[in-house]
């Protein structure tokens, strides 16, 4: 029977990894694991449009959750797990959630009960303590099967709050099918080459908008994704050789601390398996990139773009080397630049 998430992908293929704990998630056990997640929030009281957030590290469950909230119809906000009690429990009241999963180990998650406005029913990853419910335990008694009312959630994401309140990035539901893939993704599909048969490396926190929703993305096609528990970038560049990485999705820093390695130790590294990697999320130096693409070849993928989905520009190595600094062309939306006044 074919999964109405991720269709004709074999059961038994891993949908994710934890690279640290090597704990592996199969396309099977996703299928099921999301279902059961589905029928927990709609036996706690959710409906779709409703809120449920997520105080996470990057852990096995994270998207046995996501997914289930996902085919429920469900707005999702994943935060970092490195804010204060104050600073989570001002998103949890802002955004409305009806829902709270913490982990254990966060350990701002004892602290955040006594500061929630909404009274949000409160689950814990990984043991329960106060009031928190075990997260698996709850789970476990749910059905594995599809919610007869399964409808397309949408993550809202806050943004970092450089200009005050961090403030949460909201889209309309649509009515969509609950896999659909986005009209910019798509679009960047043609330049990363994205495929089913695809190991992803992933190394950011899943609470940023790029690495939850490349991940699901690859997912959703089909393919493998790794996820590192922190990044390491001696462990990082171990990966790509051992797993034969294809693709994947950084950050300026993290090829800055590759960098700095020894020259001999990386030339002993094997990224030949690389087809594309993605980065973004701040602007890097030409030196790096020079670097970087002298390295490991012209794979690189930049783009440029805000939590907002208002627009975004896009730049393969080969533009970039023609054009260094640049950021490429605009996708989706005109290019409109204005001084401090206005004009």
């Amino acid at each position: 029977m074919q999964s109405p998430l991720f269709g004709s992908v074999a059961a038994d293929k891993v949908a994710y990894r934890m690279t640290g704990s090597d704990e592996a998630v199969t396309f099977g056990e996703l299928e099921a694991r999301s279902n059961q997640a589905a029928h927990l929030f709609r036996a706690s009281g959710l409906k779709p449009g409703d809120h449920v957030a997520l105080l996470l590290e990057n852990h096995p469950r994270y998207f046995e959750i996501i997914w289930g909230a996902q085919r429920s119809g469900l707005i999702y906000t994943a935060f970092s797990w490195r804010l204060s009690a104050s600073e989570a429990a001002y998103i949890v009241n802002d955004s409305g959630a009806k829902l709270l999963i913490a982990s254990a180990s966060v350990p701002v998650s004892s602290e955040l009960p006594a500061m929630l406005a909404n009274s949000p029913r409160l689950f814990m990853v990984g043991g329960a303590s106060g009031p928190y419910v075990s997260w698996e335990q709850a789970v476990a008694e749910q059905l594995a099967m599809r919610i007869v009312d399964e409808c397309p959630g949408s993550s809202m994401l806050y943004s970092s709050g450089t200009t005050g309140r961090p403030k949460g990035v909201r889209s309309e539901l649509r009515n969509d099918p609950i896999n659909a893939v986005s009209p910019m993704m798509r679009h960047f599909d043609q330049f990363t080459g994205f495929h089913r048969d695809m190991i992803y490396l992933s190394p950011a926190p899943l609470y940023h908008a790029a690495p939850l929703r490349w991940c699901m993305h690859v997912m959703a096609l089909g393919g493998t994704c790794l996820v590192m528990e922190h990044f390491d970038e001696r462990e990082f560049l171990r990966i790509i050789e051992r797993e034969r990485v294809t693709h994947s999705q950084v950050v300026p820093t993290m090829f800055v601390r590759m960098l700095k390695l020894p020259l001999t130790e990386r030339r002993t590294v094997d990224v030949s398996s690389l087809q594309c990697v993605v980065h973004g999320a701040a602007p890097c130096p030409v030196k790096v990139k020079d670097e970087m693409i002298a390295w490991w070849g012209p794979i690189l993928f930049e783009y440029y773009a805000a939590t907002e989905g208002v627009g975004a520009t896009t730049i393969t190595s080969r533009e970039w080397l023609a054009h260094r600094g640049s950021v490429g062309r605009s996708v989706g939306a005109p290019i409109h630049i204005v001084g401090e006044d206005g004009q």
